[in-house]
C-alpha cells in the first residue's frame, strides 16, 4: 500500500522543520510526499528540498487558498491512500502511518482516523488540548461530530469517486467534505485509538474570536446542505471541546 501524504506550505519556514522532520522519521516505507507550495516569498522551499529526502513532487505556483492547494496536492497524487500534513502539524510518533497502513490492511475499510493532540504553537511537547474522537456512529455525526481531519486517511478512489474539497467554503471544506464522504457515501471507515498527529494551535479555524464567528457560520451552512439540525449540532460540537481541554 503507498500512501501520498499532502503538505500545503506558504512561507511555512517556521514551522516546517518540525513537519519535515516527522516525516523523515517514518518507519513506513512505500510514501509519496507531495508538497504543493503557494509561490512562498520566504525560505520554504529552500528548506524543503534541503531537509527532506523523501519528496516526490513540489508544485509551487500561487493559488487560492489552502483547500485549493489540497485539490492540487490530490490531483498529483498516485498512492493507494490520500492523507494530509500541514505545514504547522506533525505525525505523532515514527510508525503512525505503519499503524495506518496495517488498519486498512486489517479491516479492508475506505478509510481510517485517530486522534489528535492540540500541542503549544511554541513547544510541540507541551499538549493544551487532546481530541479523543472515538468510535463513529451516523446518530454522533448528526449531533455535529466529525473524525480529526489532519487524521484522517482515504482510499484515493473515493477522491476520484466522490470529489475533492469544495472551494465554496474557506475554513469548513473538510466538514463538508468528511459529511459527504461518511454521511451521503457512506464509506466504511475504521478508528484507530491512537493520536496520530501533533497539532500547534492557533490554525485558521481558532485564531481569533472573528475566525470562530466565520467557522461557525460556514459550519451551519453545511449542517443545512447534510440536512442536520443545525442548533443542535452547533451546540453539541461547541461543548464536546470542553473535555477536551482536561488534562488526564
Amino acid at each position: 500500500m503507498r500512501i501520498s501524504i499532502i503538505t500545503a506550505t506558504y512561507n511555512s519556514e517556521k514551522t516546517l522543520l518540525d513537519t519535515l522532520t516527522s516525516l523523515e522519521n517514518q518507519s513506513y516505507p512505500n510514501i509519496e510526499y507531495i508538497i504543493v507550495d503557494g509561490a512562498s516569498k520566504d525560505a520554504t522551499v529552500e528548506l524543503i528540498k534541503k531537509h527532506c529526502s523523501k519528496i516526490s513532487k513540489i508544485i509551487c505556483e500561487p493559488d487560492k487558498g489552502i483547500y485549493d492547494a489540497l485539490n492540487k496536492g490530490i490531483n498529483a497524487a498516485t498512492g493507494d491512500v490520500i492523507g494530509f500534513l500541514h505545514s504547522d502539524d506533525l505525525l505523532a510518533y515514527n510508525d503512525a502511518l505503519a499503524d495506518i497502513a496495517e488498519t486498512f490492511e486489517k479491516t479492508g475499510c475506505d478509510a481510517v482516523y485517530g486522534d489528535l493532540e492540540y500541542v503549544s504553537k511554541h513547544d510541540t511537547d507541551k499538549r493544551i488540548r487532546l481530541w479523543k474522537s472515538g468510535i463513529f456512529s451516523r446518530i454522533k455525526m448528526q449531533l455535529g461530530w466529525m473524525p480529526p481531519h489532519p487524521s484522517f486517511y482515504m482510499k484515493r478512489t473515493c477522491y476520484l469517486e466522490y470529489g475533492n474539497f469544495s472551494l465554496d467554503y474557506r475554513i469548513s471544506a473538510d466538514y463538508d467534505s468528511v459529511l459527504r464522504y461518511i454521511l451521503l457515501q457512506r464509506i466504511a471507515i475504521a478508528y484507530l485509538p491512537k493520536i496520530l498527529v501533533k497539532m500547534r494551535v492557533g490554525g485558521i479555524s481558532n485564531r481569533s474570536l472573528s475566525s470562530m464567528i466565520a467557522k461557525s457560520r460556514e459550519d451551519i451552512h453545511v449542517m443545512k446542505k447534510y440536512r442536520i439540525i443545525w442548533p443542535l449540532a452547533l451546540a453539541y460540537k461547541n461543548l464536546s471541546k470542553i473535555p477536551q481541554f482536561i488534562k488526564k
